[in-house]
């Protein structure tokens, strides 16, 4: 269960750095409305933390299976295979929701890279918490 929340806040942020910081990266909904008459905060985040919190659950649920499938690809490539189902993953997310745009595959491997760090760095601070106590 833990894993699963740690996946689905790595989505949110990851969508929100790369629309942020990534050249190429657009997030045309509500996001950025800003909130004032008729417009409630809800309206303005709700796209974006769905989004997100979508990304994560195909990580969390379809990641492994595409992995397990693609086992030996990922040993021939020294499992830079990954990445690519991570592009994947990330492509079809920019295929269901018309509000994210991501323009190319330089971007796509940028915001994989975006995922890839903050999972390592929510994991391992999950981690250490687990072995302070």
């Amino acid at each position: 269960m833990k894993r699963l929340i740690l996946q689905i806040i790595a989505g949110i942020l990851g969508i929100w750095l790369a629309v942020k910081f990534v050249p190429s990266v657009e997030f045309r909904g509500p996001i950025f409305v800003i909130p004032g008459p008729g417009v409630e905060l809800s309206q303005v985040l709700g796209t974006l933390v769905f989004v997100g919190a979508f990304l994560g659950f195909l990580n969390f649920f379809v990641k492994p299976i595409l992995d397990k499938i693609a086992l030996p690809l990922r040993i021939i490539t020294f499992n830079l295979f990954s990445l690519v189902i991570s592009m994947g993953l990330i492509w079809t997310v920019d295929i269901f929701f018309e509000e994210l745009i991501i323009q190319g595959l330089l971007p796509l491997f940028w915001i994989t890279l975006i995922l890839w760090g903050l999972n390592l760095v929510l994991f391992q601070l999950s981690s250490f918490r687990r072995k302070r106590r």
